[in-house]
């Protein structure tokens, strides 16, 4: 890849995005992030802001969390595996549009603390301040720019507290991470896993669209593995 196919943004399709998406490949697709995000801290990393929060919460109230765009839910049931070792009470409501990746998440182990549902980023069907905090991760770089804006405004709206927005920065030395990464995965990987390079943000990027959205509240604080966190709670 030159230079210049890294200056701007390059929107295009994600195979594992299709509502008539391969399903042997798209578990195998779904299996990959898991192990990403667990490998590399991803989860870690979004475990770390609800911890910093954590310190406000108040004794005995329930903390409810909205997960956009949950893929097979391994980020929520972390949150609700971390939330039972500190002791505190946390319910999580994870929406995802796509139907074949919800029934990916229904397969993982039930959690009565876990509301799976079908929802779509661009017009939650939540009331405003429904939610304590609302997090998303690997979800805002599949869109083009207005809708990253629609996606996140509507985050805003239903959080009363916070919000934790995860995704990919794009550089030439995360592309070349990434291809060397899958080089030995099934071709739905190796195909998603470099366009989503090529369609994620830089620092300046995401941090335009974040205030366009009004979650200036919310730090860019960059993380290992080419990743960066939108993550603060409201004034």
């Amino acid at each position: 890849m030159t230079r210049e196919s890294f200056e701007r943004r390059q929107c295009q399709p994600e195979w594992m995005d299709e509502p008539d998406a391969d399903p042997v490949l798209l578990d195998k697709s779904l299996a990959f992030i898991r192990r990403v995000n667990r490998w590399l801290g991803y989860t870690r990393a979004t475990l770390t802001h609800l911890q910093r929060f954590a310190v406000r919460w108040e004794p005995g109230r329930t903390i409810r969390i909205l997960d956009v765009a949950t893929g097979s839910a391994d980020i929520p049931r972390a949150m609700l595996a971390w939330a039972r070792r500190a002791g505190h009470d946390v319910e999580v409501t994870a929406v995802d549009l796509h139907e074949k990746t919800l029934d990916a998440a229904r397969a993982g182990s039930p959690d009565p603390r876990l509301i799976l549902r079908s929802a779509d980023a661009l017009a939650l069907p939540f009331d405003d301040a429904s939610f304590d905090y609302v997090h998303t991760a690997m979800f805002l770089h599949h869109l083009p720019d207005e809708q990253v804006v629609t996606a996140m405004r509507n985050m805003h709206r239903v959080a009363s507290r916070g919000v934790i927005v995860a995704d990919l920065v794009r550089c030439r030395r995360a592309y070349g991470w990434i291809k060397l990464f899958t080089m030995t995965s099934n071709p739905m990987v190796r195909h998603d896993a470099r366009v989503s390079v090529l369609q994620a943000f830089t620092r300046d990027e995401i941090v335009q669209l974040r205030d366009r959205a009004g979650m200036q509240y919310a730090d860019y604080v960059p993380h290992f593995g080419h990743r960066f966190v939108l993550a603060g709670e409201k004034p």
